[in-house]
């Protein structure tokens, strides 16, 4: 946007006083911009959250990270409101790869975008004609070095703060209340504002009109490489780093202009990194506790009085300060008592992983990447349809804890809002709240565990393999292996990579029954083969007590995805061949599991009529074993069946059974093939 030479200080006045142009802080502005977006409610861990949808927007947007993007939206509201919050900076502590980089970038491209609408945007001030002033050499235009906004100037129009106050007010005819609003975010110019305008002021012999020719309103740039509005610092070695990065320093280009040494423009506040976002912008420090001590003791001087300060000149400044550290170096800086200062003055959220393996689809596929893949020899590559499940699944649990109350599995299908069996979400709830009493942060709830890059680097582990680039295929069962590497090669603790270890078996072993599910389908040359088959048990145990059963057990029922009447046989046998699958002998074991299935789907069909039941593996896994049993007199002999190929019979179905999954279940030849191969073999049987 060019500058408008005619948008003089009176224009830009009288569009804040109609509400054209906003005037407000960078607590305010990013507040709005959070708020004035649809806010939800949402269950996480059992627990009801509020869920801001700015944040789920784009092409790659967060996923999960509830609880800290409440606590950051809290954080800049009661700072926006004039709390505690407006003098302390957002430190997002957690282990590495686990999104809080990307969240602060995120939150930063938002507020880009937000203030690149022009009802938003941001203007600063120039002062024009200096060289007609003396003492300024060949210096004709100087803008604000900090981008102060020209509301800061009108309220500092006057040597005296009640005398600027009496002229807006007769000026633009305020009334009080307008006037205390202006004046909530006042704040004096900064140290070489305030000198150039005083020289103006000597220069126009006090005449406010001859003044303000010398003032010309500009926008702030919002280029992202020059680092206005939203920049980062990130944490440089001992040598390289220093306070001069920051806050800027003295230019010697500037010294030979200038006539007097005592004029506060000889510093040159743009070379730092804060000078560039003080006008309502957000400073992201990446890893500050990495810095050394004399650098994190200016940021506390900034982050408590929000003025940048040199040998003695002050230029305010107003900036969200937003940074990030790894929980090693966090727990460095905290062990150095004689640097507690600077951690009162942050407010610390601790950063969990992800631990819903629903959620971890999402964030797997963008480890994955949306781009075409091709082998090394240029072919295209193929994803196994599992390969997505079973990374977020081997993931996921290496950072669920373990716990007495809970197995491992169960853990993981509460986290994600599933069932588990007799096992409540009330329990996961009493789980997190006893772990998230632990001092030491790394054994609370989510916070250890493989990160996104331990899972990129386990897909790009897959992709250079010699079996993936030759099949040209990403089965899915080789990122185990990849995992495996992964975790020996990358993982320090001896404890956490036997843990690791354990829950890629654990891993594993779901994968596996995944697999019959999909063999089961592939058989009955249908995709959703077993859902139906899981609800017909559903459906058979409500209609087995209805009052309207004829001597035909025949049940007429409304479907709820359809609402259409429906017939079903009632079979005994197969209700109870499920049932012992599952292992309830007795009749009371049997009513038990029905009445939970029972309860279960009131629950659930009344908020989400598509609910299938398929998140209950062991129930899915029952019905399985049967229908394979009863279908070709057990699993085994399909396998035997695929495995000894000789007799054309074995070899139709096996063609067959390739057809469907190339057809219908999203496989190649390469993956369907491994796949058949996998089931064939007695592997990570639970």
């Amino acid at each position: 946007m060019a500058a408008n030479k005619n948008i003089t200080l009176h224009h830009h006045l009288t569009a804040v006083k109609k509400g054209e142009r906003v005037f407000e802080n960078a607590f305010q502005s990013v507040s709005r911009m959070v708020l004035q977006g649809v806010i939800q409610k949402v269950l996480v861990n059992g627990k009801t959250t509020f869920d801001f949808t700015v944040f789920r927007e784009g092409k790659k947007h967060i996923i999960g990270m509830y609880d800290e993007i409440n606590s950051f939206v809290s954080f800049v509201k009661d700072a926006a409101e004039g709390g505690s919050s407006k003098e302390m900076a957002f430190v997002l502590v957690g282990e590495p790869g686990n999104g809080k980089t990307f969240l602060v970038e995120y939150v930063c491209s938002l507020y880009r975008n937000f203030l690149a609408l022009p009802e938003n945007r941001k203007y600063t001030f120039r002062f024009t004609g200096l060289d007609q002033i003396d003492g300024y050499g060949n210096i004709k235009v100087v803008e604000s070095q900090t981008y102060e906004d020209p509301m800061i100037l009108a309220m500092n129009l006057h040597e005296g703060m009640e005398e600027s106050q009496n002229y807006l007010a007769r000026r633009y005819r305020l009334e009080d209340a307008q006037m205390e609003r202006w004046y909530e975010n006042y704040r004096p110019l900064g140290a070489c504002s305030a000198y150039i305008w005083n020289d103006i002021r000597n220069h126009a012999d006090g005449k406010l009109d001859d003044m303000l020719k010398h003032i010309e309103i500009v926008p702030v740039p919002l280029t992202e490489s020059l680092g206005t509005v939203t920049g980062k610092y990130p944490a440089k070695d001992k040598i390289t780093s220093s306070a001069v990065d920051l806050l800027g320093e003295e230019s010697i280009q500037r010294l030979l202009h200038i006539t007097d040494t005592n004029n506060p423009y000889r510093f040159d506040l743009r070379r730092g990194a804060l000078a560039r976002v003080a006008g309502g912008g957000i400073h992201f420090s990446d890893e500050i506790y990495k810095n050394k001590k004399d650098l994190v003791q200016v940021y506390l001087g900034i982050i408590q009085n929000r003025t940048i300060e040199i040998d003695g000149y002050k230029w305010p400044i107003d900036t969200l300060i937003i940074a990030t550290s790894n929980n090693s170096e966090f727990n460095r800086f905290l062990s150095e008592k004689e640097e507690a200062p600077i951690v009162d003055r942050c407010r610390i959220c601790y950063v969990a992983h992800n631990t819903n393996y629903k959620l971890q689809h999402d964030l797997t596929a963008y480890a994955v990447g949306n781009e075409a893949k091709s082998t090394l020899t240029g072919e295209a590559m193929h994803q196994d349809p599992n390969l997505n499940y079973a990374a977020s699944i081997a993931v996921v649990l290496s950072r669920l804890p373990r716990s007495e109350k809970l197995t491992t599995i169960e853990t993981m299908k509460l986290a994600s809002g599933e069932v588990a069996g007799e096992k409540s979400i009330k329990t996961l709830s009493e789980v997190i709240d006893t772990l998230n009493q632990e001092p030491d942060i790394t054994k609370r709830f989510g916070q250890k565990g493989l990160g996104q890059r331990n899972l990129g680097r386990s897909i790009q582990l897959l992709l250079e393999s010699s079996e993936t680039n030759e099949g040209s295929c990403m089965f899915a069962y080789d990122i185990f292996h990849a995992l495996e590497r992964v975790i020996l090669d990358y993982v320090s603790e001896a404890n956490d990579r036997t843990k690791f270890l354990d829950d890629l078996k654990i891993a594993k072993g779901l994968y596996r029954e995944r697999i019959m599910t999909e063999m089961f389908n592939a058989y009955m040359d249908e995709p959703l083969a077993i859902r139906k088959d899981v609800m017909h048990y559903v459906n058979m145990i409500i209609g087995i007590d209805a009052e309207n059963l004829g001597p035909d057990k025949m049940w007429k029922y409304k479907n709820p995805q359809t609402g259409e009447l429906q017939a079903l046989k009632i079979d005994e046998r197969y209700i109870d061949s499920v049932e012992d699958r599952l292992g309830l002998k007795t009749r009371e074991q049997k009513e038990t599991f029905r009445t939970s299935i029972r309860k279960i789907y009131g629950q659930k069909i009344s908020v989400d009529p598509n609910y299938d039941f398929m998140d209950n593996l062991e129930l899915v896994k029952a019905v399985t074993d049967v229908r394979l049993k009863s279908d070709i007199a057990g699993a085994g002999s399909l396998i035997g069946a695929l495995a000894n190929r000789t007799n054309e019979e074995n070899q139709k179905l096996y063609d067959r059974m390739i057809d469907t999954m190339l057809g219908k279940l999203n496989y190649c030849q390469t993956c369907a093939q491994k796949t058949i191969e996998y089931f064939c073999t007695q592997e990570d049987e639970n």
